[in-house]
């Protein structure tokens, strides 16, 4: 029984691959226009996006020149979640707004700060993402420059530096036209063999002799062959 059941799936499964081959022309249309979707949606609807980065220093102490031991630079490591916590609070943010007189609310700025660690160190990064290459910069620097008194208030101890100027973007970090264009031929790709299996899985027609011996369990004792004569 166990035999008989996958001699019949490796025969179905061999009968999918052959009907995907006999329209493969198809999947390659289809792959081929959701790329081609894809591509255009991407190049010309999609607004790229620019992403100025700085990079401060997180410390335990304020005295910033004193010796500092392994303890403290541990410490210091567990602080940068908290700091950049306080980076995208209200109260930093909405000083940045106010400042550079911004056109945009506390969440619109809030969705283009990114703040984090790098590399699980002490060293915290503050990048800012616009859709203008200058803006992003200025507002980068701007929160630099805003939050280290903001988080000697709040946290009443340590202190954060300044270790390297937000950048100047010069190329669109997103979106990505070849990533995109990858996943438009898959869904393109996807959505054409979907299709054709499902068209495949309700069709119910016997269409040949073979058709009758396998759903019907019938010896075929004969086959007319179709014949077009003159009217």
């Amino acid at each position: 029984m166990g035999k008989e059941f996958q001699d019949e799936e490796t025969i179905d499964l061999l009968e999918l691959f052959g009907m995907l081959w006999q329209h493969i022309f198809q999947i390659l249309i289809c792959t081929v226009v959701g790329a081609a979707i894809a591509f255009g949606v991407t190049k010309f609807l999609m607004v790229p996006q620019y992403q100025s980065s700085a990079m401060m220093i997180v410390n335990t102490r304020q005295d910033v020149n004193a010796n500092v031991t392994s303890d403290q630079i541990n410490s210091a490591t567990k602080l940068v979640e908290t700091y950049s916590i306080i980076v995208k609070s209200d109260t930093v943010l909405s000083r940045v707004i106010n400042e550079l007189g911004l056109n945009l609310n506390y969440g619109e700025l809030k969705e283009k700060v990114t703040v984090s660690s790098v590399n699980s160190t002490q060293v915290m990064q503050i990048s800012v993402q616009d859709a203008d290459p200058a803006a992003a910069q200025i507002i980068c620097q701007k929160i630099t420059q805003v939050c280290p008194d903001l988080i000697k208030d709040a946290v009443e101890a340590g202190s954060v530096k300044l270790i390297s100027e937000a950048s100047t973007p010069l190329r669109p970090v997103s979106p990505s036209t070849m990533k995109n264009t990858a996943i438009g031929a898959m869904a393109g790709l996807v959505a054409c063999v979907g299709v054709l299996v499902i068209r495949m899985l309700l069709n119910n027609k016997i269409n040949s002799d073979a058709d009758v011996q396998k759903y019907l369990d019938l010896p075929v004792l004969g086959v007319i062959p179709a014949y077009e004569g003159d009217k």
